[in-house]
This record gives structure tokens, C-alpha cells and sequence, in this order.
């Protein structure tokens, strides 16, 4: 079954996309690659069991094996050690990329105490959004009296075929991404 964000995509996404920036191809309209969601766990470097219980949640959050990202120089002042284990990150595509994309914008974000939208200024030279969460026990599928402890998250979309940031944000907003409104 085709995920309801890429049929929406297809649909009405592209044709609004072409009309707005005048693309004529619609292999040129900017599209949505992959989602790479990262948490960092620093403290894993000295408890071993504060990675896996974050692997774990990423694991539900996402539905995808998390891989460990480990330490690629030693920082004394932290005390970490070169190749210590100090985080873990998904890369997300296709189907269950939309399927995350969905359940992000439509059921976690609105769960976020005071949330008035996602900044608009997020955005790198290529067109790539990151976006930061503080805790996650804004998804649904974490159990709020199973976590031992609040970890935050960081959630990168990376655009194809954008050649501006206005293309990105363009749309990523059609995506439905409640971006704050400026002041």
C-alpha cells in the first residue's frame, strides 16, 4: 500500500510545485530523499545502558534498526575515548520515510507543550531542513512510564532537486510542516 504522503506527493504536490516555480520537468520538482534521525548519547560513554535503552526507543520511534555511531577523535574534557560509542542514528527512505514524515507531522509535533510551529530558518546551503526535539516522548509509541530518561533528537530531511532554500521550505510546507509564522 502506497503511503499517503507519497500519493499526495504525486497528486497534488508536483503539479503545485511546477506551477509555482515554472518547472517544466516533473523529474526537476524538488523531492524528498531520506530522513536521517540522530540522537546523541554522550553519557553512553561511560554507561553502556543509556545506548541501549535510546537504540531501543529509536528502534520504536522509527521501525528501523538504529546503527551506533561511535567517537571518530578522543575529547578529554568529556572523557571520551576515540571510537567510544556516543550515539545512534536511522536513515529513512521510501515508504518508511513518509510513513515517519506522517506520523511526525500530523501526531508528535502537535503533542509538544506550547508549540507554535518549527522554524523557518532551519535550513542549510543545499536546501536541507534539521529539525530539533527535545524529548521523545512526544511520538506515541514510546511508553511514558517505561523512559528512564528524557532524550532529545535531531530530524534532518534531505532534499533532492532543490535549488533554493524557498523551494525546500515550499515544500516541505505543502508536506503539511507547520512552520512559525514570522513577526
Amino acid at each position: 500500500m502506497t503511503p499517503r504522503l507519497l500519493e499526495k506527493y504525486r497528486k497534488e504536490i508536483i503539479p503545485q510545485m511546477m506551477e509555482t516555480f515554472g518547472i517544466k520537468n516533473k523529474m526537476a520538482v524538488p523531492r524528498l530523499e531520506k530522513i536521517v534521525v540522530n540522537m546523541g548519547v554522550g553519557e553512553a560513554a561511560a554507561e553502556i545502558k543509556i545506548l541501549e535503552k535510546a537504540m531501543e526507543e529509536l528502534a520504536l520511534i522509527t521501525g528501523q534498526k538504529p546503527q551506533i555511531r561511535r567517537a571518530k577523535k578522543a575529547i578529554a574534557n568529556f572523557k571520551i575515548k576515540q571510537t567510544n560509542p556516543i550515539g545512534c542514528r536511522v536513515t529513512l527512505r521510501r515508504a518508511r520515510m513518509y510513513e515517519f514524515m506522517d506520523r511526525l507531522i500530523n501526531v508528535a509535533l502537535p503533542r509538544i507543550r506550547d508549540f507554535r510551529g518549527v522554524s523557518p530558518d532551519s535550513f542549510d546551503q543545499a536546501g536541507n531542513f534539521t529539525l530539533g526535539i527535545s524529548e521523545q516522548t512526544i511520538f506515541p509509541e514510546i511508553d511514558y512510564d517505561k523512559v528512564t530518561r528524557i532524550q532529545g533528537m535531531d530530524i534532518t530531511f534531505v532534499i533532492k532537486n532543490a535549488k533554493t532554500k524557498e523551494q525546500a521550505r515550499q515544500l516541505l510546507k505543502l508536506f503539511g510542516m507547520p512552520f512559525r509564522v514570522k513577526e
